[in-house]
């Protein structure tokens, strides 16, 4: 299937940015004054709804390690940092670890990012999917949950998958595109949905689990050689990791200030976000897994894509969970 990449238009670009990708930059936690240094791993990010557990386990008190938080413009310049070691690990696409997999990376997923959480929004004029028949539809990628979940849609419509002209847009474009008439709707991570969504500009036409219950999207992945080296501290990352996903599905002031420090967001396009998004079942199973392996090949996005038991690392997730 034949995607063709936009033209971006840099005053969209610009205002979005300033809306919703004004991040804190790179963020490091120091070890505190007379303990004893710990070690330091580098995850790479995109600040997104998405990766709340990262941000609530910044706030954790951690034993043995500190994470230094990469933020990241877009997937490609975080895969290019993990594909290199430059990075140690990323909340990322499920779908680009795993083409990075089958490319010779050797990554392990050792839990998901979230549950749900991605919705396909159209312009106010779209009454039905039939609508969108002629007209440009956006993803952030060929290699993402949101390309199978407009794949799945307009399957379920009747309409083929050349039937839209499917573009690839960065995500914090996505809602000023929309508000421009450049396309007639998109799906991507939060918060770029919720804001189209609040702004008026955009209505949802469905949640990620009316078109694909248990899917997978974003995915907390390690390189094996790290884990190798540091197999007690990959279980201290994965246990606090688990502990930060709790305190996200609070949704609550707590976790709403820990999400503010990464995001610039309006406090209502941020709720909006958070309803639709589950952190507290983050163990990755096979049954999912194998469906989403099958969307890949069925799409020609994948012919082989990576066996569950060569890609997923569950023993520390699995830990963590019998112990509670």
């Amino acid at each position: 299937m034949k995607v063709r990449r936009s033209k971006r238009m840099a005053a969209g670009l610009t205002a979005v940015s300033l809306l919703l990708l004004a991040a804190c930059g790179t963020e490091t936690t120091a070890p505190a004054p007379g303990s004893q240094e710990s070690k330091t791993i580098r995850i790479g990010y995109l600040p997104i709804t998405h990766a709340a557990p990262l941000y609530l386990e910044q706030g954790l008190d951690k034993e043995g390690y500190e994470i230094e938080l990469v933020k990241f413009g877009s997937w490609p310049d975080l895969m290019d940092a993990l594909n290199t070691g430059h990075i140690d690990g990323a909340s990322v696409l499920v779908q680009l670890a795993m083409r990075a997999k089958e490319q010779g990376i050797d990554l392990k997923t050792v839990a998901l990012g979230h549950k749900d959480g991605n919705v396909v929004v159209s312009s106010q004029d779209v009454e039905a999917v039939a609508d969108l028949q002629g007209q440009s539809f956006a993803i952030p990628s060929r290699f993402s949950s949101h390309n199978i979940l407009l794949y799945e849609m307009l399957k379920r419509e009747g309409l083929a998958y050349t039937d839209v002209n499917v573009v690839e847009l960065p995500p914090p474009e996505m809602p000023v595109a929309l508000a421009e008439g450049r396309i007639a709707g998109y799906v991507v991570a939060e918060p770029f949905g919720a804001a189209s969504v609040v702004a008026g500009h955009g209505k949802v036409l469905f949640q990620s689990d009316e078109l694909w219950p248990e899917s997978i999207c974003c995915v907390m992945v390690l390189r094996s050689d790290w884990i190798r080296e540091n197999e007690e501290l990959t279980g201290n990352v994965v246990e606090k990791y688990v502990e930060a996903g709790q305190l996200a599905e609070h949704k609550d002031a707590h976790a709403k200030e820990a999400l503010g420090s990464f995001l610039n967001v309006q406090e209502d396009v941020l709720d909006l976000s958070l309803e639709w998004i589950h952190y507290d079942e983050l163990k990755l199973d096979e049954a999912s897994y194998r469906t989403l392996s099958d969307y890949l090949v069925e799409m020609g996005l994948s012919e082989n894509p990576p066996a569950f038991e060569e890609f997923v690392d569950n023993r520390f997730i699995e830990k963590v969970l019998e112990s509670r």
